[in-house]
């Protein structure tokens, strides 16, 4: 399984290939000196904390550098797992038509990819945020990665599509037999009641690029 430390490690790496201290790095890419310093790898609580994907990207830029040799930096010595490319979308066309078949599968030619290491769930696929709809928590560009085979508990993060085509990124509160409640990540936004009836699938969030 992908770890934190895996990524925090290719980044070291990268920033070794160019001769660069991870504050060189970051400075390199534009970003404030201190993001990629131990102490940004953990919150205050002492949880630890992903990279996000748009300082990545902009690592990457800065380097020349590509997708796939940051993989190889993950891959490396202390990392595990192999790499195979993953159905990637936009939320925003989550709910259109050719996107999954009736299982909730991945379905259709029209999805991009990213690779990936170490995906637990062969149907497995990601999905980009869009808008401000779920801040704090995900934000605009973050990438979650979604398993329609994950076993869902109370508590956890999920993507739901509706009967009406709706797809959306909730915390799952309750769910019955004949209901479901469904939190908004963003206080601003209202949580969602539905009936059981009125939902086509239900997905755990299973790693986001936080």
């Amino acid at each position: 399984m992908l770890k934190h430390a895996d990524i925090w490690r290719a980044l070291d790496r990268l920033a070794q290939e160019y001769g660069l201290s991870a504050s060189g790095l970051a400075k390199k890419a534009g970003l404030d000196p201190t993001t990629f310093n131990k102490s940004k790898r953990v919150t205050r609580e002492g949880k630890a904390r992903w990279p996000s994907t748009e300082s990545i990207a902009k690592v990457l830029e800065a380097t020349g550098s590509n997708l796939n040799e940051f993989i190889n930096y993950v891959q490396g010595e202390g990392a595990r797992g192999v790499i195979r490319n993953v159905p990637l979308i936009g939320l925003a066309q989550a709910g259109s038509q050719g996107f999954f078949d009736d299982a909730g599968y991945p379905t259709g030619g029209s999805w991009d990819e990213i690779p990936f290491p170490d995906v637990p769930d062969s149907n497995a696929y990601a999905l980009e945020i869009t808008g401000a709809s779920m801040e704090p928590v995900y934000r605009d560009g973050d990438l979650v990665l979604v398993s329609p085979n994950a076993n869902i508990r109370r508590g956890d993060r999920v993507v739901v599509k509706t009967i009406e085509g709706e797809v959306m990124a909730k915390q799952l509160r309750r769910r019955s037999a004949r209901k479901i409640e469904l939190q908004s990540l963003n206080p601003d936004y209202e949580d969602r009641f539905f009936e059981m009836d009125e939902i086509v699938w239900i997905h755990r969030i299973i790693w986001a690029s936080q």
